[in-house]
């Protein structure tokens, strides 16, 4: 048994339930958004533990994890915005709306906050183009989306989380 196993034991079961044996391999995205669940990334470890779990390779695995925006194989801020910089999007400002975003924030797309609160990252295609510039937060309570943001009102945002985690700090202190 190895360590996804022991730690999840029983929704690795509840998982591979729902598969055929000879289609277990299915159960492949279900078992990285476990393995992803508490440190917001897929380890290599996991990915190893996976592909043994289903009887593929590790390549096989960290193929998967590379080819989905909403798996990832290293760390990130609290929040993850993933702004959609494809062609469409680009037509209605997004790759301005990127640039500038970073810059205001003083990072590059791909880095985090000083603080570790905000990962910014470019991404294909999150299906608003006709709603750009878009982008999709990924945070430790789900996914969230932003149609036709600005930097201003994306700044906004992210400084209501700023609030937020003081104020989750002031009160364990």
């Amino acid at each position: 048994m190895n360590k996804l196993e022991e730690k999840y034991k029983i929704e690795i079961k509840h998982v591979l339930s729902k598969y055929p044996n000879e289609h277990k391999r299915s159960a492949v995205m279900p078992l990285l958004y476990l393995a992803q669940r508490d440190g917001g990334f897929v380890t290599e470890e996991a990915m190893e533990d996976i592909a043994e779990i289903l009887e593929l390779s590790t390549t096989e695995v960290a193929s998967i994890v590379g080819f989905y925006t909403l798996f990832h194989a290293h760390s990130a801020g609290k929040y993850r915005i993933q702004i959609c910089n494809d062609l469409s999007c680009a037509l209605r400002g997004a790759d301005s709306f990127l640039e500038e975003l970073c810059k205001e924030l003083g990072i590059k797309p791909g880095e985090t906050t000083p603080d570790g609160l905000v990962t910014i990252e470019p991404v294909m295609c999150l299906a608003a183009c006709h709603r750009a510039p878009v982008f999709q937060v990924q945070t430790g309570e789900g996914l969230l989306y932003y149609e036709n943001q600005t930097v201003e009102s994306a700044l906004e945002l992210i400084e209501s989380w700023r609030e937020k985690e003081k104020k989750g700090s002031e009160e364990t202190v």
